[in-house]
């Protein structure tokens, strides 16, 4: 068992650093205490395993929005067993300050909460916003998506037309043929039989001596 002494300096005071640290210490097992100087750093004198204490002085080097550790001094000594548990020691009249202290730092974290709220409505604003205009053009593409497929419905309709005059067309002329067909199937019948009477009127004036 050994003892570790360390003066702390740094943002420690009237930030909370002293209740962390003791329950740091309590988490480690240890023994000892926890004290403000009249200079603003802190006093911690902690007895325990070697290697907790090692641990222990890794963790109290903390440093957040409150708390910010800049050095730690650290002597070590042999542990005298003269404390039951680990505590902090609180001078006169330091509850009440603790309060004012407690109330300035409760202020500004309301403040801090405020401004976040507010940011954060002033981006949901343009979230909407920006999700409205995003409706806003999906609509217009929609829109066109349909003036789109009516023109392709209309130029379907006009492709449809065109095949029935097509076939309206194909009709005609099938018809023209078999008109024509049969018009020139008259007039060869016609010359053949014009051909055939010529040919007996030759054969008859053959027979006369006329030819």
């Amino acid at each position: 068992m050994i003892r570790l002494t360390a003066i702390v300096s740094g943002k420690v005071q009237e930030v909370g650093y002293r209740a962390r640290v003791v329950d740091i210490a309590n988490a480690f097992g240890l023994k000892g205490m926890i004290e403000n100087l009249k200079d603003g750093r802190v006093k911690i004198i902690a007895e325990g395993e070697d290697q907790k204490l090692k641990w222990f002085e890794f963790a109290v080097d903390i440093k957040n929005t409150l708390i910010s550790v800049s050095s730690i001094v650290k002597t070590y000594s042999p542990a005298t067993g003269d404390f039951e548990n680990f505590g902090k020691l609180v001078t006169k009249g330091e509850t009440d300050s603790r309060l004012d202290t407690a109330a300035v730092y409760l202020k500004e974290i309301v403040v801090s909460v405020n401004k976040m709220n507010d940011n954060l409505g002033g981006k949901m604003d343009t979230m909407i916003a920006r999700q409205d205009q995003m409706l806003g053009k999906q609509d217009q593409m929609l829109d066109k998506q349909d003036q789109m497929l009516d023109k392709q419905d209309q130029m379907l309709d006009k492709q449809d037309q065109m095949l029935d005059k097509q076939d309206t067309t194909i009709g005609e002329i099938q018809a023209l043929r078999t008109d024509l067909k049969g018009y020139m199937d008259m007039r060869f019948k016609r010359i053949e039989a014009d051909l055939s009477e010529l040919k007996d009127m030759k054969v008859a004036l053959k027979e006369k001596g006329l030819i």
